[in-house]
């Protein structure tokens, strides 16, 4: 796996961007600055993310969602299993 998460995602089972092993890693979004948890969907390529639209649902009962255009951000929230984690910055600095 690579550490770049794919240009389409989408949390719903239905769909064919949908990918359980790298939604089980998490995925991070920053929509337009601001860093959301609410995303059904995104599209990084096309500018855009599907955010439920409160608390309706479809007759099949499933969310209502709503296309929101803008600078889309992707990233993993986890490194890759058998993958090492990045180092940190702390770590360059010698023990006192």
């Amino acid at each position: 796996m690579t550490d770049t998460p794919p240009d389409r995602l989408s949390i719903n089972a239905d769909s064919p961007y949908f990918d359980q092993p790298l939604l089980e890693r998490g995925i991070g979004i920053r929509f337009k600055g601001a860093e959301r948890k609410d995303v059904e969907e995104y599209c990084i390529s096309e500018s855009w993310i599907r955010v439920a639209l409160g608390k309706k649902v479809d007759r099949k009962g499933r969310a209502l969602t709503v296309k929101l255009n803008g600078e889309v951000e992707a990233w993993f929230e986890r490194p890759a299993a058998g993958g090492d984690a990045a180092p940190d910055a702390t770590d360059d600095q010698p023990a006192a």
